[in-house]
């Protein structure tokens, strides 16, 4: 039975570390908070969300979703997860702010120290070198080394900064996604570019050197797409297990689901790494588990919203959960109605990306379905609440109000013939279309959304509850991955406002179910 790709869901850019019989693995969360999600797993084949970095980045306006901005699209990208000397080091530059951000800490759970480094270092890697010297690689088709001071606050002066790697000219994209790493004695960067020579997809590259002041060669390592839409396998870190066996985590494009990760073996020859096996990725990979009893929590899952405070009164959602943006605290609560998860709006908006506390969820493949159950008592005259297909062309089924009477209503929006297929990162600032609108007369109803992302259909339905028969309301809406967003497609359940702010929604019983996994 086929294994791998090992996480049919959006977990791009990955970072893996191990720690004695322990293996952590960080993530690219984008705008979503809490962000820099880490993973744990005792095998490289399952995975449990573990902890994250940050419950918030910088709280600017585009970060809290204040009026019309936004950090779609861009956001905490492509960390370096390591440990050095007793304590864990998190690194990454967030693409709305323009700066880079070191976290550390003694322990992976935190509580995390956070400084920036001076300057941008795109999708950079860190290195802790024998002689105590620190450094970051990083960049796109020119790779360039930095040397960092003692307290990584920025360039060392007089340090080592030089250009290592140079693409050809003429790359789709050039080398970028830098991991550095030095082992016996050798520098190892792995990077990813995309060809111009018609396949167009990414291909893992591994270049090396004795020296960090000495010439970097090599070249391609690994080109496969495990027969998906030319969608190749590239982009990530290298680790050993316990036993000395080396394995890759990389990931692939996989359409509207996401970018999703992909585990390849490593071999060594004369000190060069050879990928994947016979340099095919294998449908089945199974590392030796450093503790095969253990029961990993799912990454994704079910919520009755039955929520108690800690001794200082925070709720701690489940570790699935996700918020568009930083969350304005003051606007939900998982205490105030026992059993539901309770939305207030404080703004109008225009369409559903402006909502602020969408709570969120990956979708996985290869199809899934989500249900929760609404109830739209407290809503106001233009006033949105229900649940979502979340991306740049979004989707939903919603309670909504007119004229103090209740509708149902399937809204998207569709691809623009005029617009680039993928996008420009950001806000949309234009309304969404309705599909079908059904008059009912229950404050109270029960939605689900069916996504299918088998062969890369990349489509979702919707679909309300009368009595036991699920009817579908509105089109099939075709999905996709585009960088307005950057990200997979989330199921997100939302509020908001079109017409006077201050209406109120509640949600409970939600249920996810994976089909075909």
């Amino acid at each position: 039975m086929e294994n791998n790709p090992i996480i049919y869901s959006d977990f791009p850019d990955p970072d893996v570390i191990r720690v004695d019989d322990t293996y952590y693995m960080i993530s690219t969360t984008m705008h979503f908070m809490p962000g820099g999600v880490i993973l744990r797993s005792y095998d490289l084949v399952h995975w449990e969300i573990f902890t994250y970095v940050y419950d918030s980045l910088d709280d600017t306006p585009g970060q809290r979703l204040e009026g019309a901005a936004a950090v779609y699209g861009k956001g905490m990208w492509a960390a370096t997860l390591r440990r050095h000397k007793g304590i864990f080091y998190v690194c990454f530059v967030a693409n709305d702010t323009k700066k880079t951000y070191l976290y550390t800490s003694k322990d992976i759970t935190g509580p995390w120290k956070k400084q920036n480094i001076e300057g941008f270092y795109h999708d950079c890697s860190l290195l802790f070198d024998d002689d105590d010297r620190i450094y970051i690689v990083y960049g796109n088709a020119e790779i360039k080394l930095t040397e960092l001071k003692a307290d990584l606050s920025g360039p060392k002066p007089d340090g080592l900064h030089r250009t290592i790697i140079k693409d050809s000219p003429g790359v789709r994209l050039g080398y970028e996604g830098s991991h550095i790493y030095k082992m016996n004695g050798i520098y190892y960067v792995f990077l990813i570019h995309w060809l111009a020579d018609g396949s167009k997809r990414r291909v893992e590259a591994c270049f090396c050197a004795k020296s960090l002041e000495g010439e970097f060669t090599g070249g391609d390592v690994f080109d496969d797409d495990i027969g998906f839409q030319n969608a190749g396998v590239a982009q990530g870190g290298i680790v050993d297990t316990p036993d000395g066996d080396w394995y890759a985590m990389l990931f692939q494009d996989h359409g509207a689901v996401g970018r999703i990760p992909v585990l390849l073996p490593i071999r060594w020859e004369n000190g060069f790494p050879i990928f994947g096996a016979d340099k095919k990725t294998p449908l089945y990979i199974e590392p030796k588990s450093t503790r095969p009893d253990y029961k990993y929590r799912p990454l994704t899952g079910d919520d009755a919203f039955d929520y108690e405070p800690d001794e200082n009164g925070t709720v701690h959602l489940k570790e699935f959960w996700q918020w568009n943006h930083t969350p304005d605290n003051s606007l939900w609560s998982m205490t105030e109605k026992p059993g539901a998860f309770r939305l207030y709006s404080d703004k109008l908006c225009v369409n559903i990306v402006q909502a602020k506390n969408t709570l969120t969820q990956r979708m996985t493949g290869p199809a899934c379905e989500m249900i929760v159950t609404v109830d739209g008592s407290g809503l106001k005259d233009g006033d949105y609440a229900g649940i979502c297909a979340l991306q740049g062309c979004y989707g939903f089924i919603a309670l909504t109000k007119a004229s103090g009477k209740n509708y149902l209503v399937m809204t998207a929006k569709e691809m623009d013939p005029q617009e680039s297929t993928w996008g420009e990162p950001g806000g949309d600032q234009k309304p969404g279309k309705e599909f079908e609108r059904l008059p009912v007369t229950d404050d109270r109803i029960t939605l689900k959304i069916r996504a299918d992302f088998k062969d890369g259909i990349d489509e979702a339905e919707f679909y309300y509850l009368d009595k036991t028969k699920w009817n579908k309301l509105g089109i099939t809406h075709k999905l996709y991955f585009r960088l307005d967003h950057f990200v997979g497609c989330r199921v997100g359940l939302f509020l908001y406002s079109t017409m006077a702010a201050g209406g109120r929604a509640d949600f409970d019983h939600f249920a996810y179910r994976t089909e075909g996994a």
